[in-house]
C-alpha cells in the first residue's frame, strides 16, 4: 500500500504535510526566514510543484484582496520558475530558478494578510443556502421579466447601470453614449416598424 505523500518525509526527516502546514503557518505570521525554512525544505526533496501549488493558494486565502496584485505576482513567478528550471539541468545552478520561490515565499510572509475570501467560501458554502429573490434591479431590458415589464433603455441607464463605490477617474463618453445608444435604439425601433408594415402590406395584396 502506497504511502501518503504528507506521511512522506523530507531530506531533512519532516513529514511533508507537517512542513506544508508550517510554512503556511509561518507566512500567516510574517515570519519570513522561518517559512523560508520549510519551503526550501519541500523543495529540496523534490517537491517544488507541490510548494508552488500551497503558495497560489496562500496568495488567495491568506492575502487576498488586503493586495490582489501579490496573487498575480506569485502566479508570475511560479511561471518564470517553470521555465527555468526545465533549462538548468546542473546542480550548481539551481538558484537561477530557487530565487523565485525565495521571491514568492518572502512576498507573501511581507504582504497584508486577509483572511476575508476563505471566509467568505465558508458562508457561501457551508450549511444550508438561502433562496433569497432576484432583485427588482436586475430585472432589467435584458431579462424577460424586464421586457415583460416594459423596462427599456432609460430604465437600464437610471437602474441597471447604476453604480456604487464609483471611482474618481472621469467618464467623458457616459453623455455621448446615452445620447447614441438612445438613437440606436430608436432607429432599431422604427425600422422594425417598417418591417411590420411591410409584412402587413404583403398579406394584404
Amino acid at each position: 500500500m502506497a504511502i501518503p505523500f504528507s506521511q512522506l518525509h523530507t531530506p531533512g526527516g519532516y513529514q511533508n504535510g507537517e512542513v506544508a502546514s508550517a510554512l503556511q503557518k509561518e507566512i500567516r505570521r510574517g515570519n519570513e526566514k522561518e517559512a523560508l525554512f520549510w519551503a526550501t525544505e519541500l523543495e529540496l526533496g523534490g517537491n517544488g510543484n507541490y510548494v508552488w501549488k500551497r503558495l497560489l493558494i496562500i496568495a488567495s486565502e491568506d492575502v487576498g484582496i488586503a493586495d490582489s496584485s501579490v496573487a498575480l505576482t506569485v502566479r508570475a513567478l511560479y511561471q518564470n520558475w517553470q521555465e527555468m528550471s526545465k533549462r538548468v539541468k546542473q546542480e550548481q545552478h539551481a538558484g537561477f530558478y530557487r530565487v523565485f520561490l525565495a521571491h514568492a515565499v518572502c512576498l507573501l510572509a511581507r504582504a497584508p494578510k486577509s483572511r476575508m475570501l476563505d471566509h467568505a467560501l465558508m458562508v457561501m458554502y457551508s450549511g444550508e443556502r438561502p433562496t433569497p429573490p432576484v432583485p427588482d434591479y436586475a430585472l432589467d431590458r435584458h431579462t424577460a421579466a424586464g421586457k415583460n415589464l416594459g423596462r427599456g433603455l432609460k430604465h437600464f441607464f437610471e437602474v441597471g447601470a447604476k453604480l456604487e463605490n464609483v471611482s474618481p477617474i472621469p467618464d467623458p463618453y457616459e453623455i455621448e453614449a446615452k445620447v447614441r445608444q438612445t438613437e440606436y435604439e430608436q432607429a432599431r425601433e422604427r425600422q422594425g416598424r417598417r418591417e411590420v408594415d411591410e409584412q402587413i402590406a404583403l398579406l394584404d395584396e
